[in-house]
């Protein structure tokens, strides 16, 4: 599949460690590569710099979850319910949709629906798209759940579980999140937020989004963070030293190279009446 406009911006086909993937490429040289597996996005290249983290541990077996970019969890946040912990959507394949593209943005479109897979796991009818949208130092995940049910009502948790690229965890800090209540996973304690929040060891906290942008600093690099209000939750998490270590699918040194900022819904499912549509989406911009 191949789509472009007379400016240059295009989208096209291409494998990565096996795995068939889409690349949207804009003419001032911004790119993004998304699986099949999973609409799971891999890269997002901006002003010439890979702006996600992606491990280089992954198994790539076209099964196996992927650890790093930009995972889709879905029908289930983690282990919280009976279905695989994330959900099932990030482990299937999606089907791609034509990029459209005009100037310089483009986006393309995922769609994973009902199937005997999905129904295996899950008893719910669904269609579930994710649009992929690329402009000039702007990657925007927008994620619509329709509810293709007669009569049942859909209920779901989840995120966008963004695995952001920094130089040095220990320099890294993420402003906007002050005094919206928290509750710390690791110490299982609640409270709120400071200001400005720093990484040394393990941090795995949940917040209630905020109505602003959230700002990751990076040593001279600035990301803006922004999620819709129909997401009721954010998600910072670093596996820190110990933890990080344990994980079979992570580097032994690559919690010091990222930060997880995820647009979520962790504790109240959403709940999409029958013939109902949701949407949720998470927008990253360089500054």
């Amino acid at each position: 599949m191949a789509n472009a406009t007379a400016a240059g911006s295009a989208a096209c086909g291409e494998l990565h460690q096996g795995l068939a993937c889409q690349r949207l490429t804009l003419p001032c040289g911004d790119t993004v590569l998304v699986a099949l597996q999973g609409a799971h996005v891999l890269s997002w290249v901006s002003q010439g710099r890979e702006r996600l983290f992606l491990s280089h541990d992954n198994l790539w077996d076209g099964q196996a979850a992927i650890r790093g970019g930009v995972p889709v969890c879905f029908p289930q946040f983690n282990q919280r319910g009976t279905l695989p912990k994330h959900g099932f959507a990030r482990n299937m394949s999606w089907v791609a949709g034509e990029a459209v593209a005009s100037g310089d943005v483009a986006h393309i479109d995922f769609t994973l629906s009902t199937n005997p897979d999905t129904l295996a796991i899950w008893q719910q009818a669904f269609v579930a798209v994710l649009r992929v949208a690329l402009a000039p130092g702007q990657l925007t995940l927008t994620l619509t759940v329709n509810n293709t049910e007669a009569q049942n009502d859909l209920h779901f948790t989840g995120a966008l579980h963004t695995y952001l690229a920094v130089d040095d965890i220990d320099l890294t800090e993420l402003r906007g999140l002050g005094g919206r209540p928290e509750w710390d996973a690791v110490a299982d304690v609640h409270g709120l937020a400071d200001e400005a929040l720093y990484f040394d060891g393990e941090f795995d906290r949940v917040y209630d989004s905020a109505a602003n942008p959230l700002h990751l600093q990076d040593g001279t690099s600035t990301l803006q963070i922004e999620q819709s209000p129909s997401w009721a939750n954010s998600v910072v998490w670093n596996p820190g030293e110990g933890k990080c270590a344990a994980l079979a699918d992570m580097p032994a040194h690559g919690f010091a190279r990222m930060l997880c900022v995820e647009a979520a819904q962790v504790f109240e499912p959403i709940s999409i009446s029958a013939g109902g549509q949701w949407v949720g989406w998470q927008r990253l911009t360089v500054s």
